[in-house]
């Protein structure tokens, strides 16, 4: 038992705790920046599913705070399937040295760190387990030079396993980013990811889906692909913002082949709200 455990924890009541030391400095599990960062705000997009868009989303609002002149960072800690290093065409290796490992920088000066860009080849399948996984996670942290930053969005792996409870636990996130898609399972997935936040005092500033419509190439008419969205439903259900509801569309698709540093994505800009409001605080 740690020194600053309760020597009479069989005898203790919910009183008699309030000024115990314990009670008073509960263990943090949070791990240093590098030395060399600086970083003012730090965000999660998480989803409780894959294939909602996620990465879509985490990119969409890193370059909409970059074009207001926020000096923006990505943690890519979905390291069993990374995509923002492909989104914006950058490939490996980062750079390193005494000091730690340096991001790359997209063409609109958004700062990069993936296991894609540690990997001699970006296809290499990474066969790790949850531990290992969490500990890169936690270097991507510690070991980066991230430099002065208004904002590092850490996008995450979809569902409530090791490393999103490594991010919640290990970086001191202020809030996160729900993503969810219009479908009937959506209620459940929502709750999972708001629970498991909940559960760890991280703030939810509210929810995006993904592909709500499909707009008519002839028409214009909309397509509810995925079925009728209750988003609206489900936030209000849970005291939540809509931050907005993405269309399929073809143009941010093609842009996600390497070139999404000139994508501006109209559809979230609660979300851009959302979070320079955490920024003014």
């Amino acid at each position: 038992m740690s020194e600053k455990s309760c020597s009479s924890a069989s005898s203790c009541t919910k009183e008699s705790c309030e000024g115990c030391p314990s009670k008073q400095n509960p263990q943090s599990f949070q791990v240093d920046a590098n030395a060399y960062s600086e970083i003012r705000h730090v965000i999660g997009v998480v989803s409780g599913k894959g294939g909602v868009g996620k990465s879509m989303v985490t990119a969409s609002m890193a370059n909409a705070l970059a074009a207001k002149g926020y000096r923006v960072g990505i943690l890519d800690a979905d390291i069993t399937g990374p995509s923002i290093p492909k989104m914006y065409g950058l490939r490996g290796p980062a750079t390193a040295d005494d000091e730690g490992i340096y991001p790359m920088i997209t063409e609109n000066d958004i700062k990069v760190i993936s296991i894609n860009l540690m990997m001699p080849d970006e296809e290499s399948p990474v066969i790790w387990r949850g531990p290992v996984i969490a500990g890169v996670v936690k270097q991507f942290w510690s070991d980066v030079i991230w430099g002065e930053l208004d904002y590092l969005l850490v996008d995450m792996p979809p569902g409530t396993g090791d490393v999103p409870l490594t991010v919640f636990q290990s970086l001191p996130v202020e809030g996160i980013v729900i993503v969810s898609s219009p479908q009937e399972l959506v209620q459940m997935i929502v709750k999972k990811a708001y629970n498991m936040a909940k559960t760890m005092n991280i703030p939810v500033l509210g929810i995006v889906e993904n592909y709500s419509w499909l707009a008519c190439p002839d028409c214009g008419k909309k397509i509810s692909v995925f079925g009728e969205s209750h988003i609206d439903e489900i936030a209000e259900g849970m005291g939540l913002k809509v931050l907005g509801k993405m269309p399929i569309d073809p143009q941010f698709a093609a842009l996600a082949d390497g070139k999404f540093a000139g994508a501006q994505n109209p559809y979230l800009e609660e979300a851009y709200k959302a979070l320079t409001a955490v920024y003014k605080k």
